[in-house]
């Protein structure tokens, strides 16, 4: 009997399926995302043998509710990011750019797991490539099993004979099935390959961590249904000209998304950043410079002291330019209408460079003050004191607005040992004050101004 083969066409954002190309796609109302795949009509029952058990329906008031039992990872900062660690039967997505250490995260963790069966798959390196990597990494693991593999019945098979308490998935893009006629990577085999790792962790209690590609827009690669498929997604980044990585969490079912995990790249692998606001500031601080200024801002429940770096300069064309690293351009000219409209300060004809030290994206409101104090100190050229920071969100008539978590804010400061601190007005209202540092509340841009360079 021959095989039936149809060609569909599926949407690579949300995998909406359809018997020809649409310019539109019904299910996100994303333009342009359609690409056609041939697939084999299935012969009988989809899903391994084995991995698909029957299910009764259980009464809500009869499900007992135990603590998730979590499976602590060697990082701390790998721990913070997921909760508290790896939940049991839960998916794992790690996305990030080719090169930035997804890899070299996970196999440095997993070879400092004692007493645990843990199975590799890797579709992109082989056993010795792995192996020379282990041994940079300086760590060997007795219960660590390699696998090369991209078939998705050989590799059940293999985790059925082995019987492993965690498996890695490195990429879940190169993993195929047999029942798919499609390409590895295709919209089609990335669904199913992701949906029956998941359906063996639900049903055996094993965390799975996938390793997924990203696209040029910094997207996880395929489509947007793998992720709501795992539980958690990861978004490794950083910018390749720094040595500083962060973890950062998009998705978790078992913990908060606000928590992120700062690690540094060295010979022997990657290093947890137990300090990250010593990473970034300058080592140079001891030299007084115009256009730099110091905010504090919050990932999470983490304060961090980020660098604010400004340039103001005469336009030399008939256009000024407006270039940012690390921050919203939009946010940016909103900032500079408001000094412009309410602080009366004349920038409608001179260039403005930001910059955000150390390669960190920000975006909490909390570090507007820094950005219009290092625009102000740089167009006077005027050094702010180097131990003074900032905290505060400017509003669009001029004012100062209150941020939240102040209080770790200020102690974060008080730490390092700045000497002031420029918070917003009524900020700590109704909070004991026990900080040796010195506290301005300003409630207006001009005050700002005023307390610096007057």
């Amino acid at each position: 009997m021959a095989i039936k083969k149809k060609t569909v066409w599926f949407c690579n954002q949300c995998g909406y399926e359809s018997p020809k190309w649409l310019g539109k796609c019904p299910g996100c109302g994303e333009w342009n995302t359609f690409v056609e795949e041939k697939v084999v009509a299935p012969k009988g029952k989809s899903g391994r043998k084995g991995l698909v058990k029957s299910q009764k329906p259980v009464r809500l008031s009869d499900i007992e509710v135990k603590e998730e039992a979590r499976m602590k990872m060697p990082s701390g900062e790998l721990n913070r990011v997921l909760g508290g660690g790896l939940v049991a039967g839960s998916l794992t997505l790690i996305g990030g750019e080719p090169g930035i250490g997804k890899s070299t995260l996970l196999l440095q963790n997993i070879l400092s797991i004692r007493n645990r069966k843990i199975l590799y798959v890797s579709g992109e390196e082989s056993a010795t490539q792995l192996k020379l990597r282990a041994d940079r990494l300086g760590k060997i693991s007795e219960d660590t099993y390699i696998l090369c593999e991209t078939q998705l019945d050989n590799i059940f098979d293999q985790i059925e004979e082995i019987e492993p308490g965690l498996i890695v998935v490195d990429s879940i893009q190169t993993i195929c099935s047999n029942e798919i006629e499609s390409a590895a990577g295709s919209v089609s085999q990335v669904r199913e390959c992701a949906a029956s790792f998941l359906r063996y962790a639900k049903e055996s209690g094993v965390p799975v961590i996938l390793v997924g590609h990203i696209n040029k827009d910094g997207a996880i690669a395929g489509p947007k249904v793998l992720e709501h498929i795992v539980d958690t997604v990861l978004q490794f980044e950083g910018d390749r000209q720094y040595l500083y990585r962060i973890l950062r969490g998009i998705k978790n079912r078992f913990g908060s998304t606000n928590e992120i995990g700062i690690y540094e790249m060295v010979q022997r692998g990657l290093k947890e950043v137990k300090n990250p606001s010593e990473m970034l500031l300058s080592d140079n601080r001891e030299e007084e410079m115009s256009g730099i200024s110091i905010g504090v801002t919050v990932e999470g429940i983490r304060p961090l002291m980020v660098e604010v770096q400004a340039l103001v300069s005469s336009a030399a064309y008939g256009t000024p330019q407006r270039s940012v690293t690390g921050f919203d351009q939009r946010r940016l000219n909103m900032l500079l209408a408001v000094l412009e409209k309410r602080a009366r300060f004349k920038l409608g004809q001179k260039d403005v460079f930001l910059n955000i030290a150390g390669g960190l994206k920000v975006v909490d409101p909390a570090l507007d003050m820094s950005v219009i104090a290092a625009i102000m100190s740089s167009n006077f050229d005027i050094a702010i004191p180097r131990d003074t920071v900032f905290a505060g969100e400017v509003g669009l008539s001029g004012e100062i607005r209150t941020v939240t978590r102040i209080e770790q804010r200020v102690a974060e400061a008080q730490k390092l040992g700045f000497k002031t601190i420029f918070i917003p007005k009524g900020n700590l209202k109704g909070i004991k004050d026990t900080f040796s540092i010195r506290i301005v509340e300003v409630g207006k841009v001009e005050e700002v101004f005023q307390h610096i360079f007057q």
